[in-house]
């Protein structure tokens, strides 16, 4: 159950920006990705036009699309998260508000049976990272495709007898776990399930192909 519209979190929220700081991890990856397909792109290019003191080889061309490809996934990546810089989570008396930075929508409390909090160990050595997510379990049927809270949705196994399999799944910033966490445990400590281990990339992908299908439009 969710609603959306002229509707707002109440002044004594607790506001809990997520798209800057998800902007800022990724505007680093962004930048060596495209100098990276920068450098493939244009040893793609020399190889192919006979710039390197060779002939020219149609080898180079492995390089130029591999190079279009790299640049294809930094740009994207880039656009996307600042097309979301100004998102936000929002907890207050009436439920869990999501906003992707054009619009918002809010989990009630009281359409939920249980919420928690998923972590999971990904990377190797220095560049080992954790990475949170907030489990919104609701007590009955849901809304697959409001137009902001699709994305967080996951069909997967029941936490327990009686729950649906679909439930939200909020992905949530290290830095700003612990308040997200406080601020639901405040509002409704009878729902709380705890924290869980899960295993690597547990995390999943928005059902983009069954949005499309569902609602016969774009999956954005």
């Amino acid at each position: 159950m969710s609603f959306s519209g002229e509707l707002a979190p109440a002044p004594t929220a607790t506001v809990v920006p997520t798209g800057r700081r998800a902007f800022a991890r990724a505007l680093p990856r962004a930048i060596v990705l495209t100098a990276i397909a920068a450098i493939v792109l244009a040893g793609g290019i020399a190889v192919t036009a006979g710039l390197t003191g060779d002939e020219p080889s149609l080898k180079g061309i492995g390089g130029i699309v591999m190079g279009l490809l790299i640049g294809f996934i930094g740009v994207t990546s880039l656009i996307a998260t600042w097309s979301a810089r100004h998102s936000s989570v929002s907890v207050d008396h009436t439920g869990l508000w999501v906003s992707n930075g054009k619009a918002q929508s809010v989990i009630p409390w009281q359409g939920l049976a249980a919420v928690g909090l998923y972590w999971s160990d990904v990377g190797k050595g220095r560049g080992r990272v954790k990475v949170y997510s907030v489990e919104l379990c609701p007590n009955s049927a849901i809304q697959r495709d409001d137009p902001v809270l699709w994305p967080l949705v996951r069909d997967e196994e029941p936490l327990r007898p009686g729950l649906p399999r679909l439930r939200y799944r909020l992905p949530v910033p290290a830095s700003s776990r612990d308040h997200v966490v406080a601020a639901i445990r405040q509002q409704v400590p009878q729902l709380w399930f705890g924290e869980s281990e899960r295993e690597a990339r547990y995390m999943g992908v928005p059902d983009r192909k069954g949005h499309r299908q569902r609602t016969g439009g774009s999956a954005n």
